[in-house]
């Protein structure tokens, strides 16, 4: 990122304090002179009785005009404060602001179960996890045909009555998708059958839900298409341009972390922005990031910077991201991890040990630019601008990141959990 872009400022909660104080002064000041002028120029009353009723009928006029005054004042504050307001928030359109964050409980959520099973300190411990609000994957396992109901299901589960909840969820239904989509490209059957599975899916959505959807994680598999292909991001794209359709749902294309595509070597933020285009990002509300690796915080917040800032150099501007913590409470880069299986990565013994481990990172929220996550200065500047919100849709309590749920896992994860 350019030295520019850290050094740009928001306004502090302060100066906006002050700013709505001026205001309401000047609306309240407008209203006790229009007042007193009505009053000093009200005629004299007549000792006629019919000069008494034109002085009661006089009256109340203009008690009706001051009340209408009063409420013309009223509405004009509110509307310049709105301004206001608007004008000093980066972000005033977020989606998942001002709103609570689902939590699913049933049969579809790995954790859930064991929490609801245990007793004592195994399910205090359990809770930490299985009472967070955190992203469901989809995926190809489940076929078109019963995708949708298990969507519908999850959604009526996680709202429990209240349509104002925000459900999250991650979409992983490209076949073949990994290491195996560097390799061969998706069949005709295969490419219909993954268009047949976003329909049910954004049908069971529909335009009533709010829902913030990851598409495709672990989305740089995009770019490894056999003989530069575009098959696979031909296929996000429907997905994107089918979901964003939705009144309700704010669609972030997975697209790596901070250490991929690496940069240098795999061309950093701008590798990004090659496949993002394709993948439809002008559709999407924007950008996923580090579903599956363990990066800071930090650096994930400036990778968002960077891309988003490209994009909109590319003619695609007001993109912003979405960045998972569930993996990055002690952050390292994927590719130095020791011991083995990255994927599988150790469990900390605490947020203190030394080398490659993983921990349950920021508990998910939309209020990333709060001082009390401990974040750089910079860092939250960032995020207010660019960042939606920190969101939980890695899942470091299965094996490999993928299945089945390890209890082990899951209870050292929280056992160590700073924010539990």
């Amino acid at each position: 990122m350019s030295s520019s872009t850290h050094r740009k400022r928001r306004p502090s909660r302060e100066g906006s304090q002050t700013v709505l104080a001026v205001l309401v002064v000047m609306a309240i000041a407008g209203a006790v002179l229009f007042v007193a002028h009505r009053g000093g120029s009200s005629p004299k009353t007549s000792p006629s009785a019919a000069g008494h009723a034109a002085a009661r009928t006089s009256k109340a006029a203009e008690a009706d005009l001051e009340a209408r005054s009063r409420m013309l004042v009223s509405r004009s504050l509110v509307d310049r404060v709105k301004r206001v307001a608007a004008a000093q928030d980066p972000n005033p359109d977020n989606p998942l602001r001002h709103r609570p964050w689902g939590v699913y409980k049933g049969a579809l959520e790995p954790t859930w179960g064991p929490y609801a099973s245990a007793s004592g300190e195994t399910k205090v411990l359990l809770g930490r996890i299985a009472l967070t609000p955190k992203a469901r994957w989809f995926t190809g396992r489940s076929s078109a045909g019963a995708v949708g109901a298990q969507v519908r299901d999850y959604i009526a589960a996680s709202q429990a009555g209240n349509p104002r909840t925000l459900v999250q969820m991650a979409l992983f239904g490209m076949r073949p998708w990994e290491a195996r989509a560097c390799h061969r490209l998706p069949s005709g059957s295969e490419q219909a059958n993954y268009r047949a599975w976003i329909d049910q899916v954004a049908r069971a959505i529909g335009d009533r839900t709010h829902a913030a959807v990851i598409l495709q994680p672990d989305g740089p598999f995009a770019a490894c298409a056999p003989h530069g292909s575009q098959l696979p991001s031909e296929l996000i794209n429907y997905a994107a341009r089918t979901l964003s359709a939705l009144r309700h749902t704010a669609v972030y294309i997975d697209a790596g972390a901070a250490d991929w595509p690496a940069d240098p070597g795999q061309g950093g933020a701008a590798a990004a922005v090659r496949f993002l285009i394709p993948d439809g990002i002008k559709y999407a509300r924007g950008i996923a990031l580090d579903s599956t690796h363990y990066s800071a915080t930090a650096d994930e917040v400036e990778r968002a910077a960077e891309i988003v800032t490209l994009l909109q150099s590319e003619g695609i501007a007001g993109k912003k991201a979405v960045i998972n913590t569930t993996n990055n409470g002690h952050p390292f880069v994927f590719g130095t991890y020791h011991g083995g299986d990255p994927d599988n990565a150790t469990v900390c013994g605490s947020l203190a040990q030394a080398g490659t481990c993983v921990a349950l990172g920021l508990p998910p929220t939309a209020d990333v630019s709060n001082p009390k996550w401990g974040l750089p200065a910079a860092t939250n500047e960032l995020a207010a601008k660019y960042v939606d919100g920190y969101m939980w849709f890695g899942r470091p309590w299965l094996y490999r990141q993928a299945t089945p749920y390890q209890m082990s896992r899951a209870l050292e994860l929280a056992r160590v959990w700073h924010w539990g």
